[in-house]
């Protein structure tokens, strides 16, 4: 036993010595499974706190690799769990020079005259192609399709700055089903009481079902901006800039970083369009900035100067979304986004974060881009014409025992003894736990509750001096997807996952949800129950119209969803295959007829009609990838 543990320290040993420059600070996509891989080390105590602050730059990722299987805990390591962890380190070091066809990439590098600071390209080809279905108890049965071919360069700058882009091209389909009738973007019967002011306009609005080849509320566009409906009869027709791929459609996207890191990754700074997740809660839980928004160009920086202290921050331009074709759209949509984050740490026990972010039409507003200034209490001093919120998350964690956390997040809200029955309470809660299973390799189970109130992360309309008589948007969404948590606003969630990865090149997974989100459709809609929904400005406290009473003041959807899932790379080969399936139970409660909103809960029943149906749905998604980065 002696002789086979010396054995591995020595390989161990060779193995940290492989050349680790090349493309060291360019960022590892969030959909890497090594994200989930160092949260469960962090959990059993086998590094020291990972960042809140992701994506993470290679060069961090190798650091944690290394430290895991070189700390005193590493004897901890089941053999599969070793072999994991040298796999994803050889898939971060440096290539070999030339054309490797297991990556689909050519590697070359040189250096610059006497300082020998390093120059390198790695250029390489992906693909990523997908089919998926939905079968239904009413008959309808829906097809959708992801194919996305794309094209990549990365490399170093020297020793401290990397450098990244890529761009994709695909045909997609998605479809979705429009509701019946239209939503009030405030509430049924609002009139601004102003009538020559129509700043507090009424708008009525389509609104859509989740994309029906897909479990809800996990779809994430893969396109930028628009889509271009392709003919059927001929594909070289194109139909022009569209908002959705409920046919045949042609898309793209394009993400590149400029990423430099100094003082052994201390000091991360960043300019690129990039997916975010920040926060110390579970990956994939953040209410104020969550990897499942849509991606924008920003400038971004890190610093780390003690173990127990972080902050990070952030300003980029938000895209808008294509909803009344690309040059009416963006009229009323051009905003700014500013986040900061503190984030502190007691050894490998407590985390606690502090987050001020701000929506806001573009200007030139140095207080929202400087993190020494509190974004709150800036807009009371330049004028209230933004939208503010604010995030406290508290993580308690035993290494080897597991986690737990809370999380809050603060739209608007005002003390008072009926706080809680007010829509204008514009807050997001969260507590989860989550837990390691000893006897399996990287496995764990998470629970967590979310409770995401009406009209949180959405913002009234209104003018701002600098836009002359446009009113401005300025929900917390990026290109119509919320930049915080995934639900809609008037939703909750119980979310149950196990996850394991019980060989080398194999992870999966079994969840199970319930989602209960207020009807923003229908004769008994729930106002507040759609991102683009908007608070009434007038008499806040005390409309009684203007009270939330969940699942007791109008129609409610309950979906209880169960599904498995799993990713295989094919060992010797560049083809990873990764398939879900799972069913979706559906259906709709509804309160006594005719007293919605007067101000007082009431009983509430479970309802089938051709307004409100129940649903039961079988979904499939099959595919594989070719030369994955």
């Amino acid at each position: 036993m002696q002789s086979k543990s010396k054995i591995f320290c020595v390989y161990l040993l060779i193995f940290s010595y492989i050349p680790l420059s090349a493309q060291i600070h360019i960022s590892v996509p969030l959909e890497n499974q090594v994200y989930y891989i160092l949260e469960q080390a962090e959990m059993k105590g086998l590094c020291a706190p990972m960042s809140g602050i992701k994506p993470y730059t290679r060069s961090v990722v190798i650091s944690a690799i290394k430290e895991i299987l070189f700390s005193d805990s590493a004897d901890k390591l089941k053999s599969v769990e070793r072999e994991i962890l040298e796999q994803y380190l050889n898939n971060f070091s440096k290539p070999k020079t030339g054309i490797d066809w297991q990556r689909g990439a050519y590697y070359g590098e040189t250096t610059l005259g006497k300082s020998d600071a390093l120059l390198s390209i790695n250029m390489g080809v992906i693909a990523d192609i997908e089919g998926s279905s939905g079968t239904y108890s009413s008959g309808d049965y829906y097809l959708g399709t992801e194919v996305w071919m794309g094209a990549y360069v990365n490399g170093d700058l020297g020793n401290n700055v990397s450098y990244d882009f890529s761009a994709e091209g695909g045909l997609i389909r998605a479809p979705r089903n429009k509701h019946p009738g239209r939503y009030n973007t405030y509430y049924e019967g609002f009139v601004d009481e102003f009538e020559e002011n129509s700043e507090f306009e009424n708008k009525k609005i389509i609104t859509y079902s989740e994309p029906l080849t897909h479990f809800p509320y996990t779809y994430k566009k893969r396109w930028d901006s628009s889509v271009f409906f392709l003919s059927i009869s001929e594909l070289s027709d194109l139909a022009g800039f569209e908002a959705w791929p409920n046919g045949i459609s042609g898309g793209y996207n394009l993400m590149s970083e400029l990423t430099g890191s100094f003082f052994e990754n201390k000091l991360i700074m960043r300019l690129g369009r990039l997916s975010h997740e920040w926060g110390s809660t579970s990956f994939g839980s953040s209410l104020a900035f969550n990897q499942m928004a849509r991606p924008f160009l920003g400038v971004e920086a890190e610093f780390n100067p003690f173990s127990w202290f972080s902050i990070a921050t952030l300003t980029g331009v938000l895209e808008y979304y294509n909803a009344e074709g690309i040059y009416e759209s963006p009229k009323t949509s051009q905003n700014a986004f500013s986040i900061t984050m503190l984030q502190f740490k007691y050894k490998n026990y407590l985390f606690l974060d502090f987050v001020d972010a701000a929506v806001w039409p573009k200007r030139f507003e140095l207080g929202y881009m400087a993190p020494i200034t509190n974004n709150f209490f800036y807009q009371n001093n330049s004028g209230k014409f933004d939208n503010m919120a604010l995030t406290v998350s508290l993580k308690a964690q035993y290494p080897g025992l597991g986690n737990v956390w809370v999380s809050l997040f603060v739209d608007e809200m005002q003390l008072t003894s009926e706080m809680f029955e007010l829509d204008r309470t514009m807050i997001a809660g969260q507590a989860g736990m989550s837990f390691p299973l000893p006897f399996l390799s990287f496995s764990s189970i998470k629970l967590s509750y979310t409770m995401i109130n009406p009209y949180c992360y959405t913002h009234h309309r209104n003018y701002v001096p600098w836009y002359g008589d446009l009113r401005m948007e300025k929900a917390y969404t990026n290109n119509g997807v919320s930049l915080g948590y995934y639900l809609p606003p008037n939703s909750d969630e119980i979310l149950v996952r196990f996850s394991t990865m019980p060989a080398k090149n194999i992870n999966t997974h079994l969840q199970y949800q319930l989602i209960r989100h207020g009807a923003d459709f229908g004769s008994s809609a729930v106002d507040g129950s759609n991102l683009l929904s908007e608070l009434d400005p007038y008499d806040r406290n005390t409309n009684d119209v203007l009270k939330r009473f969940f699942l007791q003041d109008g129609a409610y959807q309950w979906m209880h969803i169960i599904k498995t899932g799993a990713e295989w790379k094919l060992p010797k080969t560049p083809v990873t295959l990764y398939g879900e399936a799972g069913t979706v139970i559906s259906y709709f409660t509804n309160i006594d007829d005719g007293k919605a909103n007067d101000g007082s809960p009431h009983d509430y029943s479970i309802i089938d009609t051709p307004e409100y149906p129940k649903s039961n749905g079988f979904i499939v998604t099959l595919g594989f990838r070719v030369f994955s980065r």
